[in-house]
């Protein structure tokens, strides 16, 4: 019995040790984003953590235990990742703009790159109301779902570092901006008509669009909430042309531009 305390008396030596290299590592990682503010370099680097992983790699070499540490270090680049996010954005991020326009999966890819939550506005409210989108229009009308929009909104100001995306008609309600900029910033995605039909044809949960998928009353639609979707947006994102990965980077570049103003 002596002997097991002894092993585990040094056990907690390697921990404390662990723990001081941890807190010096995490100062760094700081370091290193205030540098990339400061000189422009991209925030999202993922050809970095992969350098890091092989280097990693390769100084285990046929280490026993080699798996066990890089399933470690994994989640020592994740919570990297959420140090880079606290000392870059201290609100929400509102991604907004018309249907199809990319906002789940923009938000997926900045969920991964900067680890904060993702809400996806919809799902909540069917979470809530256990019936589809599609049903809530069809039982209830569009006035009762974008009271529901609003509410959820007022809901969603408890949070923080989240990324929420928004159903395409939720900036049409002056009151819903206002609800999203008390703690946040708005991120306005847009694409062209001819891609948003691409992306959206073979869906069958737009009410909106029953009856009228086609490009010109897509654009038709586009052009009656552009105006307000510019009034409401702090920045505004083209996702034509680009993958996730572009589209990311840039609005963590224009948000840091934006905040730094």
């Amino acid at each position: 019995m002596e002997k097991l305390e002894e092993i585990r008396a040094k056990m907690g030596e390697c921990d404390d040790k662990i723990i001081d290299q941890l807190v010096v590592r995490m100062g760094y990682v700081q370091e290193i984003i205030e540098y990339k503010k400061q000189t422009g370099i991209p925030i999202i680097q993922p050809e970095q953590e992969k350098k890091q992983t092989d280097v990693l790699a390769a100084k285990l070499g046929d280490n026993e235990f080699e798996e066990e540490i890089l399933d470690i270090f994994k989640y020592i680049v994740k919570n990297s990742r959420k140090i880079q996010a606290k000392s870059l954005f201290d609100y929400n991020i509102f991604l907004v703009g018309f249907m199809g326009s990319g906002k789940s999966t923009v938000a997926a890819g900045l969920k991964d790159k900067l680890e904060m939550e993702r809400i996806e506005m919809d799902e909540m409210i069917v979470k809530k109301q256990g019936m589809s989108i599609a049903d809530i229009f069809a039982e209830y009308g569009e006035a009762y779902f974008r009271n529901l929009e609003s509410n959820t909104l007022i809901e969603l100001q408890k949070k923080s570092q989240a990324i929420v995306s928004c159903g395409g008609g939720v900036v049409m309600r002056e009151e819903n901006a206002d609800h999203m900029k008390k703690h946040g910033r708005v991120v306005l995605l847009t694409a062209k008509p001819e891609t948003i039909y691409e992306r959206v044809k073979d869906s069958t949960d737009r009410p909106i669009l029953n009856n009228n998928m086609n490009v010109e009353f897509i654009e038709e639609l586009m052009s009656k909430r552009k105006a307000r979707y510019e009034a409401v947006a702090d920045i505004t994102v083209s996702t034509d042309g680009k993958n996730v990965v572009q589209i990311c980077e840039e609005i963590i570049t224009k948000l840091i531009a934006l905040d730094n103003k």
